[in-house]
């Protein structure tokens, strides 16, 4: 099995993907995500190929939701087409959607921003943008899951467990912690994808020929998505290949280096683009996540990994995580309040806007979660210290691990949720969402 697995991950990373015989966009006038001083008369996009261009093929949207442009023409050969445009303004920020049909008969969309005397919004601002959806908390969701089996099931093997265990413990840490990697890897190409398809307003069939450069190349969180796919490649390449090689020692670059990517998260959330955000909060945000999962993911190697395969090791592995959970939490708890801080600028945003309700939610779920632990750690513990064995403890310990499941969804809402907007001067900044 281990050989095919190592098989199965070879064949992933040297085949490339068979090339797209589709339409795709070289060059925009005025470019994507560009600034343009004065206001321009037409909208040009040049094609790698012929195209055929309905009628609504470029469409220029200013704030009103209007379209500026006008009628459609064709040069060099069918792969430029062009829209005259009218009535822009210097000042205002514009959204070109646009869509072709290939010599394939595919459409091929795309959408992106320009600015005339400022700034170009990024793609996921897009006029006409339905913003986050439930399906953005449900990637997200699966994404922190997927890291605290990756972080947490492996961090705690690494940091908990004595160095020689049973093998057959040895063996589910391997599958959950590359399972981890690989579902971190998948969630996070999901959640990118689907971020994109709310700002192109396309699905299906549509949204595998839709242009989504704009959004890896000119948002935060494309950049985000870019590094840490990469990253959790690396990662999950290192993990199966310590797992072919029945080698614990590997994990520890993988762990490592799953916490570095982890920083990603804040550089490209609202932490970091909010008028009032610090250092010290993107900081306090990293170490919120990465304690979180790992706190999660020992909770989880407790309740799947060693209560059911490994009885002589539950005392001394249930001790030791109850030791780091009491430090694991206090950083949870003091890091939870530095964001909270920044990101609610009066206390009455928490029960007057829906990113405070929603923190209130997560709040509560985290006082069940430490109330479990704390009974964990007040009665279980010390009849674990005399030598006792409670029956009950594998069910408690599933029933923490679902509540902990439970808090990451409600942190996922609360990432990809707008915090109330904060007072800069005289003017009210509103916030921003994953630029």
């Amino acid at each position: 099995m281990r050989r095919a697995l190592l098989g199965v991950l070879a064949i992933a990373l040297v085949v490339p993907a068979a090339a797209s015989a589709h339409a795709t966009m070289k060059e925009a006038t005025p470019a994507e995500q560009g600034r343009v001083e004065t206001p321009p008369k037409e909208v040009t996009l040049r094609f790698d190929q012929s195209v055929v261009p309905p009628a609504d093929a470029i469409v220029v949207l200013g704030a009103d939701g209007k379209n500026r442009a006008g009628a459609i023409t064709q040069s060099d050969r069918d792969t430029i087409v062009r829209a005259h445009v009218m009535g822009l303004v210097k000042g205002e920020a514009y959204t070109v959607r646009w869509r072709v049909v290939s010599a394939d008969g595919h459409v091929a969309t795309g959408v992106f921003t320009f600015g005339v005397g400022v700034e170009a919004p990024p793609p996921t601002e897009a006029v006409g943008s339905s913003g986050m959806t439930w399906r953005d908390d449900v990637a997200r969701w699966a994404l922190f899951a997927s890291l605290a089996l990756m972080i947490g099931v492996v961090g705690i093997r690494l940091l908990v467990l004595p160095r020689v265990v049973d093998p057959r413990v040895e063996r589910r840490v391997h599958l959950l912690g590359t399972l981890g990697a690989f579902l971190a890897l998948n969630a996070g190409i999901a959640g990118f994808v689907i971020r994109s398809a709310n700002a192109l307003q396309v699905s299906g069939v549509d949204l595998l020929y839709a242009d989504l450069s704009p959004f890896a190349e000119s948002t935060r969180f494309g950049t985000a998505f870019m590094v840490t796919t990469l990253g959790f490649g690396v990662c999950l390449t290192i993990l199966a290949v310590a797992w072919v090689l029945d080698s614990a020692t590997l994990r520890w670059p993988a762990f490592l280096l799953a916490l570095v990517l982890v920083w990603g998260y804040p550089l490209s959330g609202h932490q970091a683009t909010e008028p009032n955000s610090t250092a010290l909060g993107e900081i306090a945000d990293w170490v919120h996540l990465v304690t979180a999962m790992l706190w999660v993911g020992g909770v989880v190697t407790l309740a799947l990994v060693v209560w059911p395969l490994a009885p002589d090791l539950r005392r001394a592995a249930f001790l030791r995580f109850s030791r780091i959970a009491v430090v694991l939490i206090g950083l949870l708890l003091v890091a939870g309040t530095v964001v909270a801080i920044e990101r609610l600028p009066e206390v009455a945003d928490l029960w007057q806007t829906s990113y405070g309700r929603t923190l209130l939610v997560k709040i509560g779920l985290v006082l069940v979660a430490l109330a479990w632990g704390g009974f964990h750690h007040t009665f279980v513990r010390p009849r674990l210290e005399r030598g006792e064995m409670p029956r009950s403890v594998g069910r408690s310990l599933l029933a923490e691990s679902a509540v902990a499941m439970a808090v990451l969804f409600a942190a996922a809402v609360l990432v990809n949720g707008a915090p109330p907007p904060v007072e800069t001067g005289s003017t009210s900044a509103q916030p921003s969402a994953g630029r």
